[in-house]
């Protein structure tokens, strides 16, 4: 009798998956995936609108948390310790993507336009960097940072972060330890991306609406090289020696590969048709580079040396933010649109699972388990 209940139970629980995976079907969706291998860690994914973090398990991809922060998470990164997540909040309003032109290139607004009266709207003391304790899987407090923080990157000792004010124009170098912003510089209009040289030495400011790049001295804080690339230059990555940085043009759906010796753009790839990258991430060991799509909902594998293509991952709608496991078996996408987490197996090339998220997903980042 005993065994046959046994077996009844796990009939009804063959049923239950099938019935599961079914409904994915039908919705259009990959069934999850198996257990992955020494997931030892925790996706965490920042949602816009909902304002809040979504904590998924990295051995099952199965949901752990919901986080509350405040307005407009966007930009995170975790501490050199795994134990806290900084994520930039912001109270300036969420405005819709540009139109695009005959090309598919978004028409971008000249500053000073009527109709922009996003300042007027925004809710200042909702700006800062909140601080979110991974263990306790709560928020401790909110420290001023700028205005309008959206993306930033920390320092290579850990102990400071460089910050995007993206409605002044103005990188904010934030201490972490005091809880506050020990240097102002003014960089070019609307301030994006943010990312720190291998090296430490110098950090870059990507601002996306003329296209201005800028090295900053991490120890002077003087502006020692200034490039231009094409529109909207979302992010920046480099080789694990640091010769090389990539940055991603959304416009013109380009990447550009600059030597950052002297801060030249040595060449432009164009990537495939209707790609607009969003995240540009160095795989570990340096071997691929992958992009973000953004409009194209995909991601783009490229040889960091050859600069060819090697595939290109449909995944969820317009793929903003990306990481990559720690082990390098798999990579992730936050969907702004279709509210999920898209997971790719880099063995495979393809996407295995999806994982629902909270509102409008922008960044994602990878936090290790507390031992």
């Amino acid at each position: 009798m005993l065994c046959a209940m046994k077996n009844l139970h796990s009939l009804r629980w063959m049923a239950a998956c099938a019935y599961s995976a079914a409904l994915l079907a039908v919705a259009g969706l990959p069934a999850p995936a198996k257990a992955a291998s020494g997931g030892d860690y925790f996706i965490v994914v920042s949602n816009e609108r909902s304002g809040d973090l979504t904590l998924i398990n990295g051995a099952d991809f199965s949901v752990a948390a919901t986080i509350p922060v405040g307005k407009r998470p966007r930009g995170l990164h975790a501490s050199p310790d795994g134990k806290t997540v900084f994520v930039a909040l912001s109270g300036t309003p969420i405005q819709a993507p540009p139109p695009l032109d005959a090309n598919g290139n978004p028409l971008l607004r000249k500053a000073g336009d009527d109709d922009d009266d996003s300042e007027a709207k925004s809710d200042k003391a909702a700006d800062g960097i909140g601080y979110v304790d991974i263990a306790h899987r709560k928020l401790l407090r909110k420290i001023s940072a700028g205005s309008d923080p959206e993306e930033f990157a920390l320092s290579a000792d850990g102990k400071q972060l460089y910050v995007s004010n993206e409605d002044v124009g103005t990188a904010s170098v934030f201490n972490i330890a005091s809880g506050k912003v020990e240097h102002i510089i003014k960089v070019g209009r609307e301030p994006e991306g943010a990312g720190t040289a291998p090296d430490g030495k110098t950090f870059y400011i990507t601002c996306e609406a003329g296209g201005e790049v800028f090295a900053i001295d991490a120890h002077t804080y003087r502006v020692v090289g200034q490039f231009t690339v094409n529109p909207r230059p979302r992010s920046i990555d480099f080789l694990p020696n640091g010769s090389r940085a990539f940055i991603g043009s959304e416009s013109t759906g380009e990447l550009n590969v600059v030597d950052t010796s002297t801060y030249k753009v040595l060449k432009v790839i164009k990537l495939p048709e209707r790609t607009r990258p969003m995240e540009v991430r160095m795989a570990p060991g340096g071997k691929t580079l992958y992009v973000s799509g953004g409009r194209s909902g995909t991601v783009i594998a490229l040889d960091p040396v050859t600069y060819e293509v090697t595939n290109t991952i449909k995944v969820g709608t317009r793929p903003w933010g990306l990481t990559i496991s720690p082990d390098g078996k798999y990579l992730f996408t936050a969907n702004g649109p279709s509210n999920d987490v898209s997971v790719v197996d880099l063995a495979a090339g393809k996407e295995v699972s999806r994982v629902k998220a909270g509102d409008s997903p922008w960044g994602v980042a990878i936090v290790p388990k507390a031992k």
